[in-house]
């Protein structure tokens, strides 16, 4: 793959956080795919943790010289991470999101309830906070960073990883959280 694919991974990594935000920001009806689709938070939590293991699994490989394993880990990671969005995308569409501390489910975290979630909730919104912020900022160094390797550019494709990859950790790691922590309020 000599092609250099600089101005679609742009659009892309543009695109998607565009997308979302707007799904998640923008008021409006919630579609019905037809289907039960509340089980999809804890999916994103099976999603995020199999990415964060295959991330350490494709470190490991990499650090042993098996390239091969490294490159089949860091695929999966990446198609892991497309049925997540793909699925986050289902989800947001079709359900309000929910707020840390809604203990009533109304929609607004009243005095009381913003007492009762304590100063956890404050946690809770920075790791929150950070993962989102980084979920689109690593959507351009993991389409990069295969890039690099797809056109075996191995040293700009190690100096790159060496970014992505803990940037990508954080937001698998830091998903799973999120999911742990809001969970008793979905």
């Amino acid at each position: 793959m000599n092609r250099n694919l600089t101005v679609p991974i742009i659009i892309v990594s543009i695109a998607i956080p565009v997308a979302v935000a707007f799904i998640i920001l923008v008021p409006q009806v919630k579609v019905d795919f037809g289907f039960n689709t509340h089980f999809l938070p804890l999916f994103h939590a099976i999603l995020n943790s199999s990415t964060a293991i295959l991330l350490l699994a494709s470190l490991y490989f990499i650090r042993k010289g098996q390239i091969t394993a490294h490159k089949r880990a860091n695929l999966t990671a990446v198609v892991l991470s497309s049925i997540f969005l793909i699925s986050y995308v289902i989800y947001h569409s079709s359900h309000p999101s929910t707020l840390y501390g809604d203990v009533n489910h109304d929609g607004v975290v009243s005095a009381d309830e913003k007492a009762a979630a304590g100063p956890l909730r404050y946690v809770y919104y920075f790791i929150l906070s950070t993962h989102i912020i980084l979920s689109a900022v690593i959507i351009p160094f993991v389409l990069f960073t295969l890039q690099r390797a797809f056109q075996e550019r191995f040293d700009k494709h190690r100096r790159l990883a060496r970014i992505t990859w803990p940037m990508w950790f954080y937001v698998a790691v830091t998903g799973v959280i999120v999911y742990l922590m809001i969970s008793k309020y979905y």
